[in-house]
């Protein structure tokens, strides 16, 4: 039993599996130019409420490197949490992709830091001894489940303008933020001054997918000969932009992670009721940190559940809900829970 363990554990959605099926049907043009493909511009251009390029990856590491690589050159500086995903979670994949940049972690409360912790850590500019200060990545939502508000964000991107530096978000649960803000796509990103986003879907349904989004064409360059040296540029494109063009059509990438979070708000509520457990960030997405008794913890995963405590998380369990939870995987979990009691 993996439930909880992630949102990595779970089947890709019907309209991602249909869309896949429509699209092995006879032969189609390879290597992108095909019409799933070539339709992502337009429709994520809509999406986003101006012109936008999309370039397609088939993991969240691809993804993101791959965006930080096209806005830091090899002797920049790339700010990020420390706990964010790029930093401990990839295997130093930016530093290879951009051919050597360092990544310089800032301290932040619940996963997040602020425009004034990310001032405080900017040095070296025009100094050739040292490397260069070049991007900036947030996570949205971040690592523990917590969103950047606009506010938060804009203050940060201001101060990113200000020292001439990029912005990237790392967008592997944008969904479920953007449920959580109930904003538009525009108005938490370009419009707040990002740069570059990578639009997760393997997370929220998707099979593999993930969408690099630039929000300034300009800035492209020579991105497709990043994206083809990294093996990005798959020959059957067909079946990576179908997934793309189903997930944000009819709003499906909306409704999978409006599912997503109302059930981890559920659970998290039912958790609290709970006087030995105690909740380490507040629920904002899809993602559930808590700190559960080690008896409790070794019922847990005798019983099939993935109950490892992280010192990342200050010793916390992480819980996560997806687009097919259901009510029943909930209460099956608190029942385990208080056999315990």
């Amino acid at each position: 039993m993996t439930i909880f363990a992630s949102d990595n554990v779970t089947p890709a959605c019907p309209e991602i599996m249909d869309a896949i099926n429509q699209a092995n049907k006879g032969c189609v043009d390879s290597y992108g130019n095909d019409k799933w493909s070539m339709a992502l511009d337009k429709k994520f251009s809509e999406l986003f409420e101006k012109d936008v390029k999309v370039f397609t990856a088939v993991t969240g590491t691809a993804a993101n490197s791959l965006a930080l690589s096209s806005i830091t050159p090899s002797y920049g500086n790339i700010y990020c949490h420390k706990i964010s995903h790029i930093n401990v979670d990839e295997c130093g994949a930016p530093e290879f992709f951009t051919g050597g940049a360092k990544l310089i972690t800032i301290e932040g409360k619940n996963g997040k830091f602020n425009a004034d912790e990310l001032q405080k850590n900017i040095r070296g500019s025009g100094i050739a001894h040292n490397t260069q200060p070049s991007s900036v990545s947030i996570t949205q939502s971040c690592e523990t489940g917590v969103i950047y508000k606009p506010d938060e964000i804009l203050k940060i991107t201001q101060v990113a303008k200000e020292n001439h530096m990029k912005i990237h978000m790392d967008g592997a649960r944008f969904s479920n933020a953007i449920v959580s803000l109930n904003k538009s796509p525009a108005e938490v990103t370009w419009k707040l001054g990002i740069d570059v986003l990578t639009f997760g879907g393997t997370k929220n349904g998707c099979l593999d997918a993930e969408a690099i989004i630039f929000f300034n064409p300009d800035q492209v360059n020579n991105f497709q000969y990043l994206q083809k040296r990294s093996g990005q540029l798959l020959s059957k494109t067909r079946f990576l932009s179908s997934q793309l063009n189903a997930y944000i059509t009819n709003g499906v990438w909306l409704k999978n992670a409006k599912h997503a979070n109302t059930m981890a708000k559920i659970l998290s509520e039912k958790l609290s009721r709970i006087n030995s457990l105690e909740l380490t960030y507040p629920t904002e997405s899809n993602e559930i940190f808590i700190k559960i008794p080690k008896n409790i913890q070794e019922h847990l995963n005798k019983k099939g559940y993935s109950a490892i405590p992280d010192d990342m998380f200050d010793g916390s369990v992480r819980l996560v809900s997806s687009w097919n939870t259901n009510s029943n995987d909930i209460d099956k979990l608190i029942k385990t829970i208080k056999e315990k009691l």
